[in-house]
Formats: C-alpha cells, sequence, structure tokens
C-alpha cells in the first residue's frame, strides 16, 4: 500500500500521509508522491484545492532520519527539495487538517497553506535547532513575520513542542476542532474555496503573497545551511543519539 494516499472530492485533491508504523515520517519516495500528486492537481481545471491530512490521528512525525541521512545530498532534484519548491509555486489553495504531532516539515508545511485546522491532540515541534540543523521551507523568515521574531525564537531557538491552543494563539492556525469533526469540517472549508471562482481566488492568493521572491531567496539559503550542518560533527551526534531513541 502507498505511504501518500490520493482522493478527489468534488473540485479537492485530498492527500494523505499513510504510514502509521513511523508516526507518518516523510521518506524521499513519500516526497516524490507528494510532488506528483500536486503539479498533477495544479493541471486538472477540475482540482481547485488541496487538503493534507494524517492517518490514524498524527499528521506527520517530520522526515523519516535514517532514510534521509542516506540521501543528504539536497541538490535542486532532491525529492524533499523538490516538495518545497512545488509548495512555494502552488497557485491553488491548500488546506490542512493537524491531528497528532506535527514535528517538523509537519509545522513548516503549514506556514505555506491558506486554512489550517487542528483538533486538541495536536502537537506542533520546530526541532532542527535540537539536531543541530536549521529551520527549512523558508520558515527562518516566515515565522518572524507571521509570530514577530521573541516568539518565532522562542520555537526555533528552543524547539520545544506546544500545542493547538498555542498555535491558534500565535495565528499559525485557523481554528480549533473537535477530534471526531476535524476531518469533516476541514474539507468542507476546502470544498468552499474549490467553489469560489478560480482565477479570482489564485489571484488573491498571489497578491496576499508579494514576498515570494524573499520567500524563495531565504528558502535556498536555509538549504545551503542545512546540507553543511548535515555534514557537522555536531548533527552525526545528535543523530546517532536520536537513532538509538
Amino acid at each position: 500500500m502507498s505511504h501518500i494516499q490520493v482522493q478527489d472530492d468534488q473540485g479537492v485533491r485530498i492527500i494523505s500521509f499513510n504510514r502509521p508504523d513511523k508516526r507518518n515520517a516523510l521518506d524521499l519516495n513519500m516526497y516524490k508522491q507528494l510532488t506528483e500528486y500536486l503539479i498533477e492537481g495544479e493541471a486538472d481545471n477540475d482540482i481547485r484545492a488541496f487538503m493534507l491530512h494524517g492517518q490514524d490521528n498524527c499528521f506527520t512525525s517530520g522526515n523519516d532520519v535514517a532514510d534521509f541521512l542516506k540521501n543528504s545530498d539536497l541538490g535542486p532534484n532532491h525529492p524533499a527539495v523538490r516538495f518545497l519548491f512545488c509548495l512555494l509555486e502552488l497557485k491553488k489553495p491548500l488546506v490542512a487538517a493537524v491531528s497528532g504531532a506535527a514535528v517538523g516539515i509537519g509545522t513548516t508545511v503549514l506556514l505555506h497553506c491558506d486554512l489550517v485546522y487542528a483538533d486538541n491532540t495536536a502537537k506542533f515541534q520546530l526541532p532542527f535547532v535540537n539536531l543541530a540543523l536549521v529551520p527549512e521551507a523558508g520558515a527562518s523568515l516566515l515565522l518572524p513575520e507571521l509570530i514577530g521574531y521573541q516568539k518565532a525564537a522562542e520555537l526555533l531557538l528552543l524547539g520545544e513542542s506546544f500545542n493547538a491552543e498555542t498555535a491558534h494563539r500565535l495565528n499559525m492556525i485557523n481554528e480549533i476542532v473537535a477530534h471526531e469533526d476535524l476531518l469533516s469540517y476541514a474539507l468542507s472549508q476546502a470544498k468552499k474555496l474549490a467553489n469560489q471562482p478560480p482565477q479570482a481566488l489564485q489571484i488573491t492568493r498571489q497578491l496576499m503573497r508579494p514576498h515570494k521572491n524573499r520567500v524563495q531567496h531565504q528558502m535556498h539559503q536555509e538549504l545551503e545551511q542545512f546540507s553543511a550542518r548535515l555534514k557537522s560533527d555536531e548533527a552525526k551526534s545528535r543523530f546517532q543519539a536520536f537513532l538509538k531513541k
């Protein structure tokens, strides 16, 4: 069974992370599939919005560390890099429904979403520095702009987990929804987007994101530092400890 599942429902492409034995950790093949499904959806006029969620009450626990370390050359064709820049280039709106763990990319991907809903089980974390790395997906720019420097510093430099109430207070999510209603509610919101005039919707998204070139530049800088950090002694030490857990 594929670890990325896709279903199209009334103009919404629903993309699910489905690797429960690894808490939906993303490996390179999953990144490839994610990018393919997004690119296909962008080209399909019947698809007008995307929705991301995780199976088994978990959004995603982040990168599959062991798989990532085997493929750590972060060139432009690296599956994770392609996915990140695909996110940045999306013209159609992106909705996320977050339950359980949203670690690393599980939180930074939300900075590229238009609407984000979470339940009370959601736990967000940005543990890049904890692993002797730096942020990715433009988070070092997008997060301070969204929540202010001091709070962003707290989340990125300390790397501690935080709950849905904190995420809502910081405007990182739109709404906290009851666990049993989360998927249906997020999907209903995505369908509302899909029913909007598509060109007006897409152009409005673009107008609301005038700093796209700055984000792209920041993402390149992050990846350069991320790649260098991956090879550092302090990162190797942290990863060895992490993999022994």
